[in-house]
C-alpha cells in the first residue's frame, strides 16, 4: 500500500504533519477529517519506484496562481453561488471562461475533485502552491455553517483589501525612489563625466586646489576605477544577507530591528495591526474557532516578532486566558489595537471588533504612508540638491583660485 505525506491543522490549531498509508489521497483526508483534523495537503511520500518518481515530475511547468488571479476567482465564485447557481456548474462557467490556461487548469482540478465528492475546502488544498490556509480555513468554516457563498464573499472582500493596503504601500514608494536613484545618478555623472573634463587644466596651472575640489577629483577617480565592483559587492551583499535572513535567528532580529526603527517602525506597527486584526476578524466572524484562527494568522503576518507574540497569545488562549494581555507585553502591536481586543473579549464580540480594528489602522496606514511620502521626497530633492551645489561650488572655488592666480 502506497504512503502519503499529509499537512493538516490539529482540533487545537497545531499543525500536524506526517505519513499514513492508505490507498488514495481521498482515504487519507477522509482519516484525518474524522480525527477532526482539517487537512491542507496530501501527497505520495517521495521514495517510491523510479518510475512511480518519474510520474511526478513536474513537465508542464505548473505554477500556482498569482494572488489577482486568486482574487478575483474567489470573487467571480461568490457571485455566482450568491445568485442561486450550484457549485459545479459555477466551476464548469469559469472554467470555460478562464482567462488564461493557467487558471482553467486550476479550475478543472478543483471541478475534478469537487465532482470526485470532495468538499471544495478539500479539492482547495489539493492546489499547492495556490490556495493557502487562510482560504481553505474560511471555506471550510463557510461549508460547515451552510454559507459558502457569503464567506467567499468576505474572503474576497479580505483579499482585495489586503491588495489594496499592499499597492498604497508598495505605490506611495515608487517615486521617492526614482528620485533618490536619479540623484545618486546625478551626483555620480558630475564626479565621474564632468569635474574630470577640469582636472588637465588644474593640472597644467600647477596650484593647490582647494581641499574639496581635491575631495571629489579623487572621489570621481575612485568611482571610476572600483564603482562597478562597488555595485558587485553591494548586489553580492544583497544576496547573501537574503539568504541569511532566510534562518529563524537572524530574520527574528532583523523584524525586531525594522519594528525599532523611528519612522519606518511605526508604519510596520501599523501594517502588521491591520493584517492580524483583518485576517483574525474575518476568520471569527465566519466561524472559526479562536485557536485555529490564530494558527492562520501566524501564517500572513511575514514578521517572525510578531508571529513570536501570536504564539504566545495562542498558549493563553488555549489556557482559557485573554488574548489582549500577552499581546500588549510583547509591544509589537499598537496600544491601540490592544485596547480594541481587550473591548472585544470583554463583550463577546472580538470577531466584530477585530474588523473595526483593522479599518482603523488601515486608515492609519495610508496616512502614516502619505506622510512619509511627504518627509521623503523633499528631504531627497533638498540633498540632491545640496550634493549638486556643493559640487558646483568646489568646482567654482577652483576656478577662482586659477583666476586669482593668473591675475597676479
Amino acid at each position: 500500500m502506497p504512503s502519503f505525506r499529509y499537512t493538516a491543522i490539529g482540533p487545537g490549531g497545531e499543525i500536524q504533519r506526517g505519513l499514513m498509508d492508505a490507498a488514495t489521497e481521498a482515504e487519507v483526508i477522509t482519516r484525518l477529517q474524522r480525527q477532526g483534523s482539517m487537512p491542507m495537503r496530501a501527497e505520495p511520500a517521495a521514495g517510491g519506484s523510479a518510475l512511480a518518481s518519474l510520474m511526478h515530475i513536474d513537465l508542464g511547468g505548473k505554477g500556482g496562481l498569482k494572488k489577482q488571479e486568486v482574487a478575483d476567482f474567489v470573487r467571480e465564485l461568490a457571485t455566482m453561488l450568491g445568485a442561486g447557481q450550484d457549485l459545479d456548474r459555477a466551476l464548469r462557467y469559469m472554467q470555460e471562461t478562464a482567462a488564461n490556461t493557467r487558471v482553467q487548469r486550476v479550475v478543472t482540478e478543483l471541478r475534478d475533485s469537487v465532482r470526485d465528492g470532495s468538499p471544495l475546502s478539500v479539492a482547495l488544498s489539493r492546489a499547492p502552491g495556490t490556495f493557502t490556509r487562510l482560504h481553505i480555513g474560511l471555506v471550510r468554516a463557510g461549508e460547515a455553517g451552510g454559507k459558502l457563498a457569503a464567506t467567499l464573499a468576505h474572503m474576497a472582500d479580505l483579499l482585495d483589501r489586503q491588495r489594496s493596503l499592499s499597492a498604497t504601500v508598495s505605490s506611495a514608494l515608487i517615486y521617492p525612489g526614482l528620485l533618490l536613484v536619479a540623484a545618486i545618478g546625478s551626483v555620480a555623472l558630475l564626479l565621474t563625466q564632468v569635474l574630470p573634463q577640469f582636472v588637465p587644466m588644474f593640472e597644467q596651472s600647477g596650484a593647490k586646489l582647494p581641499a574639496s575640489t581635491q575631495f571629489l577629483i579623487d572621489a570621481g577617480a575612485a568611482v571610476s576605477s572600483y564603482g562597478l565592483y562597488a555595485l558587485l559587492a553591494i548586489v553580492a551583499l544583497f544576496f547573501a544577507g537574503r539568504a541569511l535572513l532566510r534562518r529563524p535567528g537572524p530574520r527574528l532580529f532583523a523584524d525586531r530591528l525594522v519594528l525599532r526603527l523611528p519612522v519606518l517602525g511605526t508604519l510596520m506597527r501599523e501594517v502588521l495591526a491591520a493584517r492580524f486584526t483583518r485576517v483574525l476578524g474575518t476568520l471569527l466572524i465566519n466561524g472559526v474557532s479562536l485557536i485555529t484562527a490564530l494558527g492562520v494568522v501566524r501564517d500572513a503576518l511575514g514578521n517572525l516578532a510578531a508571529v513570536a507574540a501570536v504564539d504566545q497569545a495562542t498558549n493563553s488562549a488555549r489556557g482559557g486566558g485573554g488574548l489582549a494581555q500577552p499581546l500588549a507585553e510583547a509591544h509589537i502591536f499598537p496600544t491601540r489595537t490592544i485596547h480594541l481586543l481587550r473591548l472585544g473579549e470583554e463583550n463577546a464580540q472580538l470577531g466584530p471588533m477585530g474588523m473595526r480594528a483593522a479599518e482603523i489602522h488601515e486608515e492609519r496606514t495610508r496616512l502614516a504612508t502619505g506622510r512619509m511620502v511627504a518627509l521623503l521626497v523633499p528631504a531627497i530633492t533638498i540633498l540632491m540638491g545640496l550634493a549638486v551645489a556643493g559640487i558646483v561650488a568646489s568646482l567654482m572655488t577652483a576656478m577662482l583660485s586659477l583666476n586669482d592666480l593668473a591675475g597676479a
